[in-house]
């Protein structure tokens, strides 16, 4: 029976798509970007210093290669893109935090 359920549970794991590809939880996305300290320069729905999260998910809508991108971009920083203000690189952010908030900024 345990086997069962098992088999189950993973069966509609695989069919949502969870297994292919988590779903963003904006909510904890959110919070990390606060925590990492992505806000002082950047808001959803504002340019600050940085674009708004919303003008950077128009900009790349369609690029499958932009998250790839963006990730390099938040890791090493960079300028150019946006204007004259550089992007200070975010090496202290893990990895698999950047991923976390480019891939829920992409969703926007």
């Amino acid at each position: 029976m345990k086997a069962r359920w098992i088999a189950l549970l993973a069966g509609s794991v695989f069919a949502t798509g969870v297994f292919a590809q988590a779903k963003v939880d904006a909510k904890a996305a959110e919070d990390l970007m606060k925590k990492s300290g992505c806000s002082a320069c950047h808001a959803i729905d504002t340019k600050i210093v940085g674009p708004a999260y919303k003008d950077v998910a128009a900009k790349y809508k369609g690029d499958k290669s932009a998250e790839a991108k963006l990730v390099t971009k938040v890791k090493n920083g960079g300028s150019g893109v946006w204007g004259s203000v550089p992007m200070p690189p975010n090496a202290a952010v893990k990895d698999e935090d950047i991923k976390t908030i480019v891939h829920w900024i992409l969703t926007l």
